[in-house]
């Protein structure tokens, strides 16, 4: 089954480059790129299934022995992730394709939309199966090539403007990133992670101590922890609604993901626990008020998007089983979740011609279907019980009980606070955007929404309802991954199975 390992990186990349020859028949390129992510989805949920029965999938690329050659690893933290980001990515594509086949201006997807997509696409699996820091820097910045062009895409001046907020401060963190490379490489003589483990403990604590912050640091504002996510509100709300929804959705959760990574396999043992769970409690205290401020929904998710991240943070603050099993959780739930809301917004733009809480409202009367595509994942964010929401919150915030100290305690408070004015703002948007007496803020006659949109937005909505069905079986996955990454051994011995030299 190592085969199957690169599949995720190579077909996007291959359909990035047919698309891109099909430039003058966008049909065939739609067809090429829901293919291609279809493909992409099979591959992940056999790998997922391969590495749940037999431990981490590897392939040495190129024949080449780690910790010489390039390694990509598929174990289950990274197969889940896998499976998630591309059903995500494979929704937004159909969205987007969807409203392509509408008459919506300066929105429509342009000819270099779908090349640029699968790029992106290619880049985020790469960097879920990346088994040396250099290629995880190489998955950053294939997503992040990909990302400015699409933040940009129509190129309006407000675009312009706040892409190039985002592009300052990726090339930021990219260029802290690649001097932690360079000083992890100087300090170890390899990159190769499995091989790290073992080197960066041998290493005087203050220069172990150093690398952890600034990859750390690194990590941080690709994942938007506060006080790194003021660049977030401002530069994703005036994308397009299918990129401000998969960059919502994924991007900041491939910087939690390399958090998880790097202080469970390279860093272990808990040695920031304290600074991570201070900056996940202002993480989500700060990112909810600022939602409780907003008078747009794309704002206000973006907001919420912040806060929530602090959840995650805290979870692997903990350093436990049961804390890194909710943060796992956590995170497939509010990739789904937080795309949909996202999707859910591009809607209401569409068919209110505006998000400003301001100029909008009846919605649930004129569009009942859009009230109930907003009414579910709003409320599974808010932790509304049954929903996934509730049960990942849960999960966390007995890990911190659990913990037994005055910190995770006080996280526990915390993130029940941040919950309850998560339910407020969701609230607010519903008793505003769709409750009050009708209002719409144009004069056009009324848009009838393609239904590859709307149809993509209920497979998300009903992802996030499936994830709260089969919780039990994924809450097994999850603390199976929780148990391997504490241990690391699976990891080390998949990727080095004579030893470490």
């Amino acid at each position: 089954m190592s085969w199957l390992v690169p599949l995720p990186v190579v077909v996007p990349l291959l359909g990035a480059a047919l698309t891109l020859l099909l430039a003058r028949w966008p049909g065939a390129q739609r067809v090429v790129s829901v293919a291609c992510l279809t493909a992409t989805l099979a591959v992940a949920a056999v790998l997922l299934v391969e590495a749940y029965r037999h431990g981490p999938v590897v392939v040495q690329v190129g024949g080449w022995s780690a910790p010489v050659g390039i390694v990509l690893v598929a174990d289950q933290l990274a197969a889940l992730m896998l499976v998630v980001s591309s059903a995500v990515t494979l929704c937004v594509l159909l969205y987007s394709v969807g409203q392509g086949q509408g008459d919506f201006g300066e929105t429509v997807p342009v000819t270099i939309y779908h090349p640029t997509y699968l790029v992106l696409t290619a880049g985020v699996t790469n960097a879920f199966l990346a088994g040396d820091l250099f290629n995880l820097f190489v998955g950053f910045e294939i997503l992040l090539a990909a990302s400015f062009v699409l933040i940009t895409l129509g190129g309006t001046e407000t675009r312009i403007r706040t892409g190039s907020t985002y592009v300052v401060v990726s090339i930021l963190s990219s260029m802290i990133f690649l001097a932690s490379v360079g000083l992890v490489y100087a300090a170890t003589g390899t990159l190769n992670m499995a091989q790290l483990a073992h080197r960066l403990d041998a290493l005087p604590d203050g220069v172990r101590l150093t690398l952890e912050l600034m990859l750390l640091l690194a990590f941080g504002v690709k994942a938007a922890v506060f006080p790194l996510s003021a660049w977030l509100p401002d530069s994703y709300p005036t994308a397009p609604a299918p990129v401000t929804a998969v960059f919502a959705g994924l991007l900041t959760k491939v910087g939690v993901y390399a958090i998880i990574r790097t202080e469970t396999l390279l860093f272990p043992g808990g040695h920031v626990s304290g600074l991570l769970m201070v900056v996940a409690g202002l993480t989500m205290v700060v990112g909810i008020l600022g939602a409780v401020a907003q008078s747009d929904m794309k704002r206000l998710f973006s907001f919420t998007l912040v806060s929530h991240i602090g959840y995650m943070i805290f979870g692997v603050g903990l350093s436990t089983v049961a804390g890194l099993s909710g943060a796992i959780f956590y995170v497939v739930h509010h990739i789904t979740i937080q795309t949909t809301l996202f999707l859910v917004a591009g809607l209401v733009e569409e068919r209110a011609g505006s998000t400003d809480l301001r100029r909008i409202g009846g919605l649930a009367r004129a569009a009942p279907l859009l009230g109930v595509l907003f009414f579910v994942p709003a409320m599974n964010l808010a932790g509304i019980p049954p929903f996934s929401g509730f049960l990942g919150k849960l999960g966390l915030l007995q890990a911190g009980v659990a913990a037994g100290e005055p910190l995770p305690g006080v996280l526990v408070a915390a993130g029940t606070v941040t919950s309850l004015l998560t339910l407020y703002v969701a609230s607010r948007v519903w008793n505003i955007a769709f409750w009050r007496a009708p209002r719409l803020a144009t004069t056009e006659p009324v848009v009838h929404l393609p239904a590859l949109m709307v149809g993509a937005t209920i497979a998300l909505v009903g992802l996030g309802l499936a994830l709260t069905v089969v919780a039990g079986p994924l809450f097994d996955v999850t603390a199976d991954a929780a148990v391997d990454l504490r241990e690391r051994t699976p990891y080390i011995r998949s990727v080095l199975p004579v030893g470490v030299p």
